[in-house]
């Protein structure tokens, strides 16, 4: 076994909780070389992620054929030994098969799943694990059929030169004028994709009732098309220690941002699920669906270095992230923060 390639080409979010399995590959197989197929959005996470030694950017219009067969064609060259698809949809299926790779691995599901000849039954529907544990479950399936040990990995899964971090918090300490000696609580109150969001009057309570704890600094990020909302925040805060950070310099620059936070909050989003591989705390909010619970979508970070909130679980308000009452959840958050920060509270 020399090349693998590996599929997750959808949302950021879930491309980070690839990570823990191809820590846990590469830790047990140094030797083997592995390929991501990853969309050009996810690209410059795939090239910070220490596990991934080459990309295969994938069809950005994936009902292209001519698109489709070029992505086939650059797999075809490469000459892999194995395919993992963390990720199975009709594309990846038909991908991998028309590939010729011999051993084409994939959770057995949806009608297609006779494309892959090797399959694992895992049933993500019922949410009875983290999303990246069923991730893991596909590489140990894949060391076992290869008879490799199998090296359990630990956090943190991404780690960045601690001089480009320290470089970055200078620039940002001038960039936004914030004083490095404070604690930095990083704050998105944008969504990607299919997360929901608090209301802004529950943002704004809930940094209300930090700030009223804690002297911090409130750093708001926001992503592209989220920038509107992040000033809207600020302004109805009104807070002396509260900063914009909506401007960067791609992906990669934002990655190394995060890295200087002390703490992050947000919904169930792709920066949340960086800074979970950084291992940074984190605060997330979730739907209660079933399929977007905490224990579902919880980040890779250490355990004790995260904690989460949903709505209620019944069905009318399952989506719902505004009916979660936030005067409750400072009753825990404010705990946490001076568990993870090693601070007393300010008064």
């Amino acid at each position: 076994m020399q090349h693998l390639l590996v599929i997750r080409n959808d949302k950021i979010g879930d491309f980070m909780l690839i990570f823990p399995a191809l820590a846990l590959i590469k830790q047990s197989e140094p030797n083997i070389k592995i390929t991501a197929l990853v969309p050009n959005y996810t690209a410059p996470l795939a090239q910070l992620c220490p596990y991934i030694d080459n990309i295969i950017i994938d069809s950005k219009d994936k009902k292209n054929s001519v698109e489709f067969h070029r992505t086939l064609s650059h797999i075809k060259t490469t000459r892999f030994d194995a395919v993992i698809s963390f990720v199975s949809d009709w594309y990846n299926a038909k991908l991998t098969w028309q590939s010729g790779i011999k051993y084409r691995l994939a959770p057995a599901t949806k009608l297609f799943q006779f494309l892959y000849n090797h399959r694992l039954t895992q049933r993500r529907s019922r949410s009875e694990k983290a999303e990246f544990e069923y991730n893991m479950d596909l590489a140990r399936q894949f060391l076992k059929d290869h008879k490799i040990t199998v090296v359990e990995p630990q956090p943190p899964y991404l780690v960045l030169a601690k001089t480009a971090v320290q470089n970055q918090r200078i620039l940002l300490s001038q960039q936004l004028n914030i004083d490095q000696s404070k604690k930095w609580l990083f704050v998105h109150s944008g969504t990607g994709g299919s997360a929901n969001s608090l209301s802004l009057n529950q943002y704004v309570e809930l940094i209300h009732g930090i700030l009223a704890e804690f002297d911090c600094h409130i750093v708001l990020t926001a992503g592209p098309n989220e920038s509107e909302k992040a000033h809207q925040l600020a302004e109805m805060v009104s807070n002396k220690n509260i900063v914009i950070y909506d401007q960067n310099n791609g992906l990669q620059d934002f990655t190394h941002s995060l890295a200087c936070a002390d703490l992050f909050i947000a919904g169930s989003t792709g920066p949340l699920h960086i800074c979970g591989a950084l291992n940074i705390p984190t605060i997330g909010f979730y739907p209660s669906r079933l399929s977007a619970i905490p224990r579902r979508w919880r980040p890779i970070n250490q355990p004790d270095r995260h904690i989460a909130f949903c709505p209620p679980f019944r069905k009318e308000v399952e989506k719902n992230l505004t009916v979660i009452p936030i005067q409750d959840c400072l009753k825990k958050i404010i705990p946490f923060m001076q568990q993870q920060w090693g601070v007393e509270k300010q008064n």
